[in-house]
């Protein structure tokens, strides 16, 4: 009985990444997402069915991956189909409880207090259990899963200079992060060495080899070797630098500036933040001072986190309150 693992590549997918060996789902796994060097690297030796990309609110894409993953439930016998999002979701997930298979999504865990859009639709087809990663989002057709970042700890370390950095962007199309390079790159100590991954950001005129993309065996080598992280605010290279014992600088990209579709990676870095696990700072306050402030801390993680239970969970479904005004769940839904 296969259980089938759905997620855009990106942080939803290193999410899910770090998840599976909490949900019990056995062996028996077939990965669904997108073919790119993050996404061979992380899931080399495993199933994978390579989707088409599916960008955020591109309604053919969903529409070709619809029709492309139909093949998956006439060569597998799914039992299980688990997500964490986006936009693939929309494609698979409503096709399994078609056929009456379990379904779980599980939203983002840069969802702390209102669910994605992907979140919303899927929360009101019928069948689909869906679970937060957030306790704030803990309503309605919610239920609080656990939270990723509750597995790690930081402690201070002796201060040393920055010899060499790891600075990732993040790979979304269609958003340019240029704002935290220009503010960067003359912070950057000159004998340090630096692994750039710039994503689609012009990095014309600033002395960098910047990379669009990473393989993800090579950037986690990249970050463990390095003595600090700097990165836009997201969830998949947050963990990513966690999991490899680095207390990140973390930049929100600002939907003000174009940097993004909203201001979710401010909530990401807040949380972080509060918990200390990271140092957050807007691009345009970026100091030397802060990328010594993170090399000087280390980064530990629970050897052995309890198990999550997904499977064989039902949330009652709770009729739509009509109150408005701020956290109403009319509002959310």
């Amino acid at each position: 009985m296969t259980t089938l693992l759905v997620a855009n590549d990106g942080g939803h997918l290193m999410q899910l990444h770090t998840l599976r060996p909490r949900l019990g789902v056995g062996d028996d796994v077939v990965w669904v997402t997108p073919r790119t060097p993050q996404t061979e690297s992380l899931l080399a030796g495993q199933r994978v069915h390579w989707a088409l990309p599916c960008p955020p609110r591109d309604t053919r894409a969903l529409a070709r991956n619809a029709l492309a993953c139909r093949k998956l439930f006439a060569v597998h016998d799914v039992s299980l189909v688990v997500s964490t999002g986006a936009a693939l979701a929309l494609a698979v997930l409503p096709q399994a409880r078609l056929r009456g298979i379990e379904t779980v999504y599980i939203e983002s865990a840069t969802r702390l207090d209102a669910p994605s859009l992907s979140g919303r639709a899927l929360a009101m087809v019928p069948g689909i259990t869906t679970f937060s990663q957030s306790s704030a989002l803990a309503r309605g057709h919610w239920q609080f899963l656990a939270s990723p970042w509750e597995l790690y700890e930081t402690a201070p370390t002796a201060e040393r200079p920055v010899r060499s950095m790891v600075v990732s962007l993040g790979t979304q199309d269609g958003y340019g992060f240029r704002r935290l390079l220009d503010r960067l790159v003359p912070l950057v100590p000159e004998d340090a060495e630096v692994l750039w991954q710039t994503g689609g950001t012009d990095v014309t005129g600033l002395g960098i080899d910047g990379r669009e993309r990473v393989p993800s065996e090579e950037m986690a080598a990249a970050i463990r070797a390095a003595d600090v992280v700097v990165a836009h605010a997201g969830t998949g290279i947050a963990l990513m630098a966690l999991e490899n014992g680095k207390c990140p600088i973390l930049v929100p990209r600002r939907a003000m500036h174009g940097e993004h579709v909203d201001d979710h990676q401010l909530t990401i870095a807040l949380e972080l933040a509060l918990r200390d696990l990271c140092v957050s700072r807007d691009a345009d306050s970026l100091k030397a001072r802060d990328l010594v402030a993170a090399a000087s801390r280390t980064v530990t993680k629970v050897s052995d986190p309890p198990p999550l239970h997904i499977s064989g969970v039902r949330i009652p479904r709770q009729r739509r309150r009509t109150t408005v005004g701020p956290g109403a769940v009319a509002a959310e839904l």
